[in-house]
């Protein structure tokens, strides 16, 4: 039988599968000239990459500022209750906005509306694991980014081009309320009696966690880490279909399912790299910064000089599995260094400075795109093999000086003193 920990664990792995297939949604559709028409965006790559940064914007703002509201108010039970409810009615209404400007505002409300998921993720496994526990539930709540990425990509491409484009929002609403709802009713729990929050006392206020929060160690690092890490993965989801269709000539059906092979890929190395954290000693936790992202970067390239179609795919598939294997990582790092009853407020600061800064990624690949003469996206390429190198200074970085990570997380107690020896200092 399994542990009512882990069945919130499952259902947080669904929940986040189902918010990616909405993500992944609007990349399909820009490869489609009925939906473009409809907001007039046809040939425009900026305008296309720009809907997938709204997006990333307004889960950037509401990752940042929501997160310490839901943890302080609402915890992990009651904020994921308003955060799918309100995914399922705004994917609902978004086919029927009149004009891209309207479109837009619904993305970007959208994007608010998922902001605080992956802090109260972090929070439920801090609430439920022991730290020396968190690394496979951290990689198995994580694997719901590659498997909802590798299932919405040919699924939005089945419903768009065997209907319309209406039918892809229209069904990802229906899963959004008829699935992620019960899940959160039936198994998922407040604060477990094991959990690493060993302060579990009265809840301090908004400002408090937000300043502890903004305290964590190492914060600076972490949060590069996570803006290379997702400017990545928007990027590369953003322009993955159009650049399979355009520059290397797939078919509308192989570009569906060859663009879920990289993602598979990175949710089984994704699974991997949550089993070597457990394994692993605190301080050499970097080391999967440092192998991942230099094993990214180089397969990327080897992509941008491929010959042919199917080694290009191949450096694709190769690229995700080292991406995959750093996704666990981060959020055990920040368990790691941030107090306990902040820790979800920490994961919103970085997740949300992190989405707000690699919202930029999928704008900035379409204008590399188009000064190339939009027909090569080898600039654009070329850009997701830099995130890498900013990941690799980093990891190696945080290799060679681990600090806070060989000991274990700060007390609320300890970082409040230390915020107010601070004010009185100033």
């Amino acid at each position: 039988m399994i542990p009512r920990r882990w069945l919130g664990v499952l259902s947080l792995l669904v929940i986040v599968l189902i918010s990616y297939v909405d993500r992944v949604n609007v990349s399909v559709l820009v490869t489609d000239r009925a939906f473009t028409d409809h907001f007039g965006i046809t040939g425009d790559t900026v305008a296309q990459g720009a809907l997938t940064t709204v997006f990333l914007a307004g889960y950037g703002l509401a990752a940042f500022f929501l997160t310490p509201l839901y943890e302080t108010v609402l915890g992990v039970r009651r904020g994921l209750f308003v955060s799918v409810g309100l995914w399922a009615v705004l994917t609902l209404v978004s086919p029927y906005a009149f004009g891209a400007l309207a479109l837009v505002a619904c993305r970007a409300l959208l994007g608010a509306s998922e902001g605080p998921l992956f802090s109260l993720k972090t929070m439920y496994v801090r609430d439920h694991f022991t730290p020396a526990e968190a690394g496979k539930p951290n990689a198995v709540s994580s694997m719901g980014v590659s498997l909802g990425t590798a299932v919405g990509l040919p699924l939005v491409t089945y419903l768009v081009y065997s209907f319309d484009w209406h039918a892809s929002f229209l069904l990802l609403g229906a899963l959004n309320a008829a699935i992620g709802i019960p899940l959160v009713w039936f198994f998922v729990r407040g604060r477990g009696a094991s959990g690493g929050s060993g302060d579990a006392g009265l809840r301090p206020s908004f400002a408090v966690t937000l300043r502890l929060a903004l305290r964590t160690p190492r914060l600076g690092l972490i949060l590069l880490v996570e803006i290379a890490t997702l400017a990545y993965l928007w990027g590369s989801t953003a322009w993955l279909p159009s650049y399979l269709l355009q520059d290397r000539h797939f078919s509308i059906k192989a570009m569906g399912a060859v663009s879920s092979l990289p993602f598979l890929m990175s949710l089984c190395s994704g699974f991997l790299g949550g089993w070597l954290l457990d394994r692993l000693p605190a301080r050499r936790l970097p080391l999967l910064f440092v192998v991942g992202s230099a094993g990214t970067a180089g397969c990327v390239l080897f992509v941008i000089g491929a010959d042919t179609s199917w080694a290009a795919a191949t450096g694709l598939i190769l690229a995700n599995g080292f991406w995959g294997l750093q996704g666990p990582a981060i959020p055990t790092l920040v368990q790691r260094c941030a107090p306990a009853r902040s820790v979800g407020s920490a994961y919103g600061v970085v997740n949300g400075v992190g989405n707000l800064v690699s919202a930029l990624m999928p704008t900035a690949m379409g204008w590399a795109i188009a000064l190339a003469g939009g027909s090569s996206f080898g600039a654009g390429f070329a850009l997701l093999a830099g995130t890498q190198l900013i990941t690799l200074v980093c990891g190696a970085w945080l290799l060679a000086r681990p600090g806070q990570l060989a000991g274990p997380a700060p007390s609320d107690s300890t970082m409040e003193r230390s915020s107010l020896e601070s004010s009185r200092a100033s």
